[in-house]
C-alpha cells in the first residue's frame, strides 16, 4: 500500500455506504498514532494538515513526515492540505506531493469565492490532485483566533457553486463547528439531506467533527457525507494525556511520555475510524 488519491478514497468509501476520516497531524506523535489506527483496522484514511497551524507545524517539516509516513504504510493514505489560504502554499503542497488540496474561501464572498476556488483547480489538475472548498461558514477559523459564527450552507447556493466551480469535493456548514463545542451540536439534517439530493454526486465534506455524537456521524454519512475531518479531538487527547503523564510519571521519561501521546492520538484515530465504517459502536 501507499500514498494515494484523495479521491480514490473517497469513491471508494461511497461505494461501501461508509465515511473517510481526515485526521489533522500537527507533530510526530500524532502521525504514528493515526497511521498505526489506520494499519490496525485495515483501513484507509486521510491524513491532514492546515495552512493556519503552520506556525507550530511547518509544511515544510510536518508535510514531509505525512508523505513519508503515507508513502510507508501498510494501507492506503491520502495526505490532504487543509484550509489553505494561500495561492504560494497550495502550488508548494501540489509540489510536494500532497493528493488533494482545500482553499477555504468561506469568508469571502460568493463570487470571490469561486473565482479562487477556481484558480486552485488549474494549480491542482497538472498534479491530479482532488479539490476542496467550502460553502457556508463553520463557525471558529481553522485557527481558533475568530468566531465567524454559522452561516448555513444554502443549497441553491451550493448547485450553483458546484456548476460554476466542478470542485471534487464540498464542505458544507449544517451547524458543525471548529473546535471545540459549547453543549451539543445542532446539525441541521435537513439542510444535508436537501444538497445531497440537489447533489447527488458531489462529495460532500463536514469540518468541525470533533465532539459530534457517534450516532450523528452516522446519520450524516448514510445522508451524503463523505469525508469527516477531525482536529481537535486529537489534540484535547493529546494535551490530557501531556498532563496525567506529567502529573504522575516518577520519574519522568521523555520517550515513555511521547509513547503515551502517539497511544491518545491513536485510540481517537481508530474509535473515529470505527465510526465512519459505520460499525455499532457500544463501548
Amino acid at each position: 500500500m501507499s500514498i494515494v488519491s484523495t479521491k480514490e478514497l473517497l469513491c471508494s468509501a461511497r461505494k461501501q455506504g461508509k465515511g473517510v476520516g481526515s485526521f489533522s497531524v500537527y507533530d510526530i506523535d500524532a502521525l504514528i498514532g493515526a497511521i498505526k489506527a489506520a494499519e490496525d483496522l485495515n483501513t484507509p484514511i486521510i491524513i491532514q494538515l492546515a495552512e493556519p497551524r503552520f506556525k507550530t507545524a511547518p509544511l515544510h517539516y510536518v508535510g514531509a513526515a505525512m508523505l513519508g509516513a503515507a508513502k510507508n504504510a501498510k494501507v492506503d493514505i491520502a495526505v490532504h492540505l487543509d484550509h489553505g489560504i494561500t495561492f504560494a502554499t497550495l502550488r508548494e503542497a501540489l509540489a510536494m506531493g500532497f493528493t488533494s488540496v482545500m482553499y477555504d474561501g468561506s469568508t469571502l464572498d460568493f463570487q470571490e469565492n469561486v473565482k479562487n476556488t477556481k484558480q486552485m483547480i488549474e494549480f491542482a489538475s497538472p498534479y491530479k490532485a482532488t479539490t476542496e472548498a467550502e460553502l457556508g461558514r463553520v463557525g471558529k477559523g481553522e485557527d481558533g483566533l475568530v468566531d465567524y459564527g454559522v452561516i448555513y450552507t444554502e443549497p441553491q447556493a451550493a448547485v450553483k457553486f458546484v456548476e460554476e466551480t466542478n470542485v471534487d469535493a464540498l464542505a458544507i456548514a449544517i451547524g458543525n463547528k471548529h473546535g471545540n463545542y459549547k453543549g451539543e451540536p445542532n446539525l441541521q439534517f435537513d439542510i444535508l439531506q436537501l444538497i445531497h439530493s440537489l447533489l447527488p454526486e458531489q462529495f460532500l465534506v463536514l469540518h468541525g467533527g470533533s465532539g459530534i455524537s457517534d450516532s450523528d456521524f452516522q446519520k450524516c454519512i448514510r445522508l451524503g457525507i463523505t469525508k469527516i475531518n477531525i482536529a481537535t479531538a486529537t489534540c484535547n487527547a493529546i494535551t490530557k494525556a501531556a498532563k496525567a503523564y506529567t502529573s504522575t510519571a516518577n520519574p519522568l521519561d521523555f520517550y515513555h511520555m511521547h509513547e503515551k501521546f502517539s497511544e491518545a492520538a491513536y485510540e481517537i484515530v481508530k474509535h473515529h475510524i470505527r465510526v465512519f465504517n459505520m460499525e455499532r459502536i457500544d463501548d
